[in-house]
Formats: structure tokens, sequence, C-alpha cells
């Protein structure tokens, strides 16, 4: 579970770019985090997985704060940052060992993780070329096998489709619904609305900093009084 408690963020000149955000993912559930580009979604995520500061509030990651217990909440949650290009120096493989190293996960653990998550992904012919010679799409893909490798009870993804192919889009939404269905969580923002849609239990959309919608699809026809599609209401939303 995922819990965000007041939270506000304020850049130059005290602009709030987040402001009294409240939120609660819970465990078993998808949920999509929407909104128009510079409405907030990747500064809140950033603070979710402590690479930002927090000015007001509090993230909780499993009843761990990620202010006051940052090693033990990030312990318990995976993330697919929107920009892949890190560790660009060092060979596939040598940037999932590393991730297995701070996981401590085994060495039996890793060879078996690697090696099913390489294949699931088509990567297993190119893991011991560098990150740097990587397309886009594949630089995706190591980070979300590394991602996937130490079993995180949350998933934190942002823009994870951005650059796959069909198949693997189609491998990591399958993935994404398996991980629900254990009773974990998933917590994703994207700009394709179809995909969150026909994917999310429910979304959040966030509009200049300010959560302006919770719920399901359904509630969303019901409170705005009309039967139409997720993007036509998002519009709408964010238009107002």
């Amino acid at each position: 579970m995922i819990k965000i408690e007041n939270l506000s963020k304020s850049y130059k000149k005290g602009k709030k770019v987040i402001d009294n955000l409240n939120l609660e993912i819970r465990d078993g559930e998808i949920f999509g985090f929407l909104g128009p580009n510079g409405a907030g979604k990747t500064t809140t995520i950033k603070m979710i997985t402590g690479i930002l500061g927090i000015d007001d509030g509090d993230i909780l990651i499993d009843g761990k704060s990620i202010i006051t217990n940052s090693i033990e909440a990030k312990k318990n949650f995976g993330f697919v940052p929107d920009n892949p290009d890190i560790f660009l120096k060092l060979k596939g493989i040598e940037y999932l060992n590393f991730i297995a190293d701070i996981y401590e996960i085994s060495k039996e653990d890793r060879i078996k993780k690697i090696e099913e998550l390489s294949e699931k992904f088509g990567m297993q012919t190119v893991l011991n070329n560098k990150i740097q010679s990587y397309s886009h799409g594949m630089k995706q893909k190591i980070i979300i096998i590394g991602v996937l490798m130490h079993n995180p009870k949350n998933l934190i993804l942002d823009e994870p489709m951005t650059g796959l192919d069909p198949k693997s889009s189609f491998d990591l939404k399958q993935m994404m619904k398996e991980h629900a269905k254990r009773n974990n969580t998933v917590f994703f923002s994207t700009h394709i609305l179809e995909v969150a849609e026909k994917l999310c239990d429910r979304v959040g959309i966030i509009n200049k900093g300010k959560l302006v919608f919770v719920g399901t699809y359904e509630d969303m026809k019901k409170e705005f009084k009309k039967n139409i599609s997720l993007e036509e209401l998002f519009m709408e939303i964010t238009e107002e």
C-alpha cells in the first residue's frame, strides 16, 4: 500500500507544483495516475520514491515513511523512471548483477531470474552489450527486468510503456495484472488513456498540482453524468 498524506511541493517563487495531495493506493489494485503534461505526475512520483524532497506532508510505503525511514520504505518498491538513460557504461548483465547485489539476491536466484526475465523480454542475446548501445525500448526493458528481479510488493512505473514493442508492452501489462492479483500494488502514470481504461482498477487525475478526481471509470461516468470514453472525460475534466 502507498499512502500520500497532505503532500505539497513548491519550486520557484513559492508556486506550488503539488498542492495538498492526499491519495491511497491499495493492495491488490492497479492504479493509473493521469494528467496533462506539467500537471505534477512525475514530480509526485519522484517524491514517492525519495528522489525529490518533500516540503509538506508524508508518504508511507507499507506503513514506512519515505522521510523518516527511507531505506526500509525503498526496500518495498521497484521503480521504473520515465527516462531509461542510466548506467550507460555498464553491460546489461553488469547492471542486473548490480541490482541483485543491492537487494541481496542470492547467486542461484539471480541466475534464474535473469534467465527467465531476459527471455520474456527478448533481451538474452544482448546482455553482454553496453546499455549505451541499446535502443530506447531495450533500455526500458533492462530497467524493467531489474525492477522485477527482487519481487517488490509495490511497483511504481512512470510511463512504462514508452518505447516498448507491442509484445513487450503486452507482457508488461500481463505482469502488472499478475502482480496485483497477488495482493500487491501497481501505481503507474501514463498518457495512453486507452491503456488506463482497460487496465486500471481505479485512476487519479491530477491537474495543475491538484487531485481533481479519484475513482473507477464507472464512478467517473456517474459523477459527470456522461457515458463517454475515458479519453473524452479526461479532456473535459482537465480543460475545466
